[in-house]
């Protein structure tokens, strides 16, 4: 279906708006024509009716890619629909396209639902560059033949008539065509454009609203069809933010009043949110000159009494690697967020991928037992990190805290938290310490030991990261190195004795259990939801704590006829020719679930440029499901 139709000023269609129960929409441009901002503004309107929301940006792997390159497509994805969504959801159902080159990335990606509606920029049919016609028409008539339905929408043409620079304005009219599409409040609209314009000015506000009603009208005008997703308005309070925000969120709500890091993505928002904010609660952000420097000012401002957090991405902890054995040596509180990116080296900086759990486990010269915890949702971003300042505060360790690019961009919106003292750590005591205490006085259950802070009377003493005994002197002696491995040992174990099993989504026992952890947790509950539908008793288990994991999951495992892992990182596939039961590379849940429970835990693992679907792995469990008839 293709429909060319002019602008023309007259009186909206007469056109009911058709009751669906969710919708995905994906809106691409070129790197800075502000795709992006649209996409999260449409997410948080939709959201404050009502509507459960779930967006994810789409972001070019370079900082300034080429203008109408396929591989320079940057946007959102938004999954809109009337009850709550914990994932991206698999194909798009409306695209709206700046230019039919980002549309040919998401066609070749396979992220278009068939019969998916395309509103197409229409100004590149009449370029003056031949070229570009040529490409302009050859996709269109494409897409045609493949069955989209197609929508040229003459954005610039309207654009031009309300400001000079259409590149500035494009977003804000699509934000009104969609808002028109899918029945969403203009009032809120309005008071989404203050939000993100306010600080420039009432005519900067005043020239986007135009744009937004523009876009609003010329939809009413000019398109044949219109939606309605029912709301539910939430009983309580929401918030709608991005994974990172609710880290930054967390750290503040925690207590932290440090934070040192050096930019790398998708980890750097967090410290510009921080940057901006922080400072109002009494926080400082530290940007190093590299992130070694990062981690061991965050060390230092740790040591001093004060719990630090330093924040990266895969490569980034890579480095901070000898720092942090330093913390788990001297035996310094530290917060550690990883927000995973695709790898190894460079890799894909902008690319999710959960590759980073056994470095973030083992990762170290030596036995240096740290925490590792995982992220799950925009909501557990919030408050995993006031677990995770707690932990390292209580037992004087490091604590990893997991997430990924899947959720660092991510929006959901969630029951806004109420702020509790019991988030905070207590004062630092600085009463004199006892002349026969010592600073590495371990206790011979948990492992731990006080925590002596600069400058508190009778504490003195040298802090090493040399194997050390109870008073901190070097030691080589091979019982008392073994004494201290020991201890630090225990804390884990110490910890792991508190720790309830997570609970089974779906039946306690079954044919299969699909077992998961950080941000796929979404896509498998949902999946699993489809194939229980159909009468199969599968179930699945989603672990937020991976060192140490908790008691009862051994046997959580044995009550299933087959267990699965379903991971972001790679695993080798039984069905490629030199792959065998021999020399087959397990998904790295996998590898820890079968050395630590002795259980022939089967995988599955992507690795590619999308978070993982919830139609993927329910494809992946239903072959395994048929594959063990």
């Amino acid at each position: 279906m293709s429909t060319r139709k002019q602008s023309v000023p007259r009186s909206p269609v007469s056109k009911p708006a058709m009751a669906i129960d969710e919708h995905i929409v994906e809106i691409l441009s070129d790197s800075g024509e502000g795709a992006q901002k649209c996409g999260q503004s449409f997410g948080s309107i939709a959201a404050k009716m009502g509507k459960g929301i779930w967006t994810l940006e789409i972001i070019p792997a370079e900082i300034q890619p080429p203008a109408r390159s396929i591989e320079g497509g940057s946007g959102n994805r938004i999954r809109v629909a009337g009850h709550p969504v914990a994932n991206g959801g698999d194909q798009a159902d409306l695209v709206v396209a700046f230019n039919e080159q980002v549309l040919l990335g998401r066609l070749q990606a396979n992220e278009l639902k068939p019969g998916c509606i395309i509103l197409l920029e229409d100004k590149w049919r009449t370029s003056p560059d031949a070229g570009i016609v040529a490409s302009y028409t050859r996709v269109y008539d494409d897409l045609l033949a493949r069955g989209f339905c197609v929508y040229e929408v003459p954005m610039e043409v309207e654009c031009l008539k309300l400001v000079s620079d259409p590149r500035r304005g494009k977003n804000m009219f699509v934000l009104g065509l969609l808002c028109s599409l899918y029945s969403l409040d203009m009032q809120l609209a309005k008071e989404q454009i203050q939000f993100i314009f306010g600080r420039k000015g009432e005519l900067v506000v005043t020239s986007n609203n135009r744009l937004l009603e523009a876009g609003w009208t010329w939809a009413e005008n000019n398109l044949d069809f219109k939606y309605k997703i029912p709301t539910t308005p939430a009983k309580e309070a929401h918030i709608v933010v991005s994974g990172n925000i609710a880290l930054g969120l967390g750290i503040m709500a925690s207590g932290m009043e440090v934070c040192s890091m050096y930019p790398i993505t998708p980890a750097t928002s967090v410290s510009h949110y921080l940057s901006d904010v922080f400072e109002k609660v009494g926080g400082v952000v530290h940007q190093a000159e590299d992130e070694i420097a990062a981690c061991a000012f965050a060390i230092g401002a740790s040591y001093a009494g004060k719990c630090a957090v330093t924040i990266t991405s895969g490569p980034g902890y890579s480095l901070k690697q000898e720092c942090i054995g330093l913390a788990v040596m001297t035996e310094i509180p530290l917060v550690v967020i990883d927000v995973q990116r695709g790898g190894p080296s460079t890799g894909q900086p902008t690319k999710a991928e959960q590759g980073d759990l056994m470095t973030a486990i083992f990762g170290s010269h030596g036995d240096a037992p740290k925490v590792v915890m995982a992220a799950s949702d925009i909501e557990d971003c919030f408050y995993s990190v006031i677990t995770a300042r707690k932990i390292a505060e209580t037992f004087n360790t490091v604590v990893v805290l997991l997430s990924d690019a899947s959720l660092a961009t991510a929006q959901q919106p969630f029951t806004r938290p109420q702020f509790s003292e019991e988030w905070l750590a207590p004062p630092v005591d600085q009463s004199p310490v006892h002349d026969d205490d010592e600073p590495y006085d371990w206790d011979a259950g948990t492992g731990q030991s006080n925590r002596f802070i600069p400058g508190q009377p009778n504490g003195m003493h040298t802090l090493t990261g040399l194997a050390h005994d109870r008073t901190s002197s070097v030691a080589y002696n091979l019982e008392i190195n073994r004494d201290a491995i020991q201890h630090r040992s225990l804390k884990l174990a110490a910890l792991q004795k508190t720790l309830k099993p997570p609970p089974v989504f779906g039946d306690d026992e079954g044919e299969l259990l699909v077992i998961g952890w950080g941000s796929t947790k979404g896509a498998i509950r949902e999946a699993v939801d489809r194939v229980r539908a159909d009468g199969r008793s599968v179930s699945a288990l989603h672990l937020r704590f991976l060192q140490p994991m908790a008691s009862g999951i051994k046997e959580i495992l044995q009550r299933f006829d087959r267990v699965l892992a379903v991971e972001n990182n790679w695993a080798d596939s039984l069905d490629d020719a030199m792959i065998d039961e021999d020399n087959r590379r397990y998904s790295s849940l996998a590898w820890l679930l079968r050395a630590k429970y002795l259980i022939d835990v089967d995988c599955w693992g992507e690795v590619g440029e999308q978070p993982i679907k919830p139609g993927t792995v329910e494809r992946i469990i239903r072959q395994h499901l048929d594959r063990e008839q």
